[in-house]
């Protein structure tokens, strides 16, 4: 197999505590020509399905690399911890759904793998640290070239957990969909294509809020709500300004209707 340059890393490690710096460390001792790209340590606590949109809107962007990410809640229990490789590049970690969305938009898993070959693991496996002692080893190592068959048995890709498809709906004059993602500055993106938007009038109401269609959050008064496609190729909600989510009170899961205003 051929090796990569890059491992990307991806977590909800945050950055108080040395977890990073640790699984760096792994890759650093292993592989020590490698480069390591921090996608993101600040997903929140847990967040599987922050994660995996992240991760598969991330990817995309990098060099053809080893992509590792770890949210990973049931860390320790009987969740596999699995490989995947796609045609454009690996992904490593659990399999609790965070890396299915990345492995299609790096053109779909070809071959999977459990990694449970124990020569390619930490001496000693913490049951809580899994990231450290399974995840950046194997990472480590399939950078450098090994075949990813050797980590472990291969497992059909048909099984790997997948996160539910969100909801996206639309007919004449309406778009109803499901919040997929909050970002740092409480920009709301939404699971529907930004083709989505096509045929909706300039002025709408988000959940019975007056809005209006634009390219980009100037577009609209300061404190007024913006619908958009956004740099993902997804509708999303702004406020400029302001914070979508506080003004809308909405959270990720959340399920709003777009329409013409009358």
């Amino acid at each position: 197999m051929v090796g990569y340059g890059w491992v990307s890393f991806t977590s909800d490690y945050g950055l108080f505590d040395g977890f990073v710096a640790a699984c760096h460390g792994v890759v650093g001792r292993l592989a020590p020509g490698v480069r390591v790209l921090d996608v993101t340590h600040l997903v929140p606590p847990g967040d599987v399905g922050r994660g995996a949109v992240v991760l598969a809107q991330t990817v995309v962007e990098l060099p053809p690399a080893v992509h590792v990410a770890v949210v990973d809640p049931g860390v320790g229990t009987a969740r596999r911890g699995v490989a995947l490789q796609t045609p454009g590049g690996l992904l490593v970690g659990p399999d609790n759904g965070l890396l299915c969305w990345a492995a299609d938009a790096l053109g779909g898993t070809t071959l999977a793998v459990e990694l449970t070959n124990p020569a390619w693991l930490a001496a000693t496996v913490s049951p809580t640290f899994h990231g450290r002692d399974v995840f950046a080893p194997v990472a480590a190592r399939l950078a450098l070239g090994a075949e990813l068959t050797d980590a472990g048995p291969t497992v059909d890709p048909t099984t790997l957990v997948r996160l539910p498809e969100p909801v996206v709906s639309s007919g004449p004059g309406w778009l109803t969909a499901e919040v997929l993602s909050v970002d740092h500055f409480g920009n709301v993106q939404l699971a529907a294509p930004a083709s989505a938007l096509d045929g909706l009038r300039s002025a709408l109401l988000v959940d019975g809020v007056p809005a209006r269609r634009a390219a980009t959050f100037g577009d609209v008064p300061t404190g007024a709500v913006a619908v958009f496609a956004d740099s993902a190729g997804r509708v999303a909600l702004a406020v400029n300004g302001g914070r979508a989510d506080a003004v809308l009170s909405l959270v990720t899961g959340q399920v709003l209707r777009i329409a013409d205003a009358s």
